[in-house]
C-alpha cells in the first residue's frame, strides 16, 4: 500500500494540489474542502484495501464509512500529517479485519469454493468493540440531514455513480458535491464528538 500512497501524493503534486500535510491540519480546522480533497485522494486506496481482502460491497461499503469516520475522529492528533495516506490505508487494513473477525460475509474465492472453509474463531471483545463502533457511526449517519446521509452512501458504494449521475439523482448541481460532502463530514464530526467510540 506504501508505493500506492506515495503514487497519489505524487500525482497530486504534479496536479499543483495541496500538499498532504497541509490538507490535514486544513481538515482538522473544519475546511469542508479540505475533506473532499482527502477523499478524492485516497478513497481509491481505501477500496484497493477492501478488494485486498474480499469484502463483499456492502461490508466494503461500512470499512469506508468507518475509515473516514476514524479519520475524522483522529485527524486533529495525528503525529504524522505528511503520511496520512499510510494512516488511512493502515487504518482500512484495521476496519476489513474487524469485519472479517466479526463474522461478516466475504466473497470467496474460485479455490476457496472447492476446497474447505475453516472460519476463524472470532474473539468476543473484538466482535463487540466492532458492533458497538458500527452502531455509532449508524447513529452518527442517522443524525444527518437525508441529502447528505444519502450523498455519502452513494459516493462510498462499490460501484459509486459519476458526479452527472449523484447529481441528477439528488437535485444537485455538480459544482456542489463536493463541497456538501465536506459539509456532510464536518458533521459527522460533530456528532461524533457526543458519542463515545471504543478505541482501535
Amino acid at each position: 500500500m506504501e508505493n500506492i500512497t506515495s503514487l497519489t501524493d505524487r500525482l497530486s503534486a504534479r496536479r499543483g494540489e495541496r500538499g498532504t500535510e497541509a490538507l490535514v491540519a486544513a481538515a482538522a480546522a473544519g475546511e469542508p474542502q479540505a475533506w473532499s480533497q482527502l477523499i478524492d485522494r485516497y478513497a481509491v486506496l481505501i477500496r484497493s484495501v477492501c478488494r485486498a481482502h474480499r469484502l463483499a460491497e456492502s461490508d466494503a461499503d461500512d470499512v469506508a464509512q468507518l475509515t473516514w469516520l476514524r479519520a475524522v475522529e483522529h485527524i486533529a492528533r495525528l503525529r504524522d500529517p505528511d503520511r496520512f495516506g499510510a494512516w488511512i490505508a493502515t487504518t482500512a487494513r484495521h476496519e476489513c479485519l474487524r469485519v472479517l473477525r466479526g463474522g461478516r460475509r466475504v466473497v470467496p474465492t474460485a479455490d476457496e469454493i472447492q476446497g474447505p472453509l475453516f472460519a476463524e474463531h472470532a474473539d468476543p471483545d473484538e466482535t463487540a468493540i466492532a458492533e458497538e463502533r458500527r452502531a455509532a457511526v449508524r447513529s452518527a449517519l442517522a443524525a444527518l440531514p437525508p441529502r447528505q446521509r444519502t450523498l455519502l452512501r452513494l459516493l462510498h458504494a462499490e460501484s459509486a455513480p459519476s458526479y452527472e449521475a449523484i447529481g441528477g439523482t439528488l437535485g444537485m448541481p455538480v459544482g456542489s458535491i463536493g463541497p456538501t460532502r465536506g459539509r456532510a463530514l464536518e458533521r459527522l464530526r460533530r456528532e461524533l464528538q457526543h458519542a463515545t467510540l471504543p478505541a482501535a
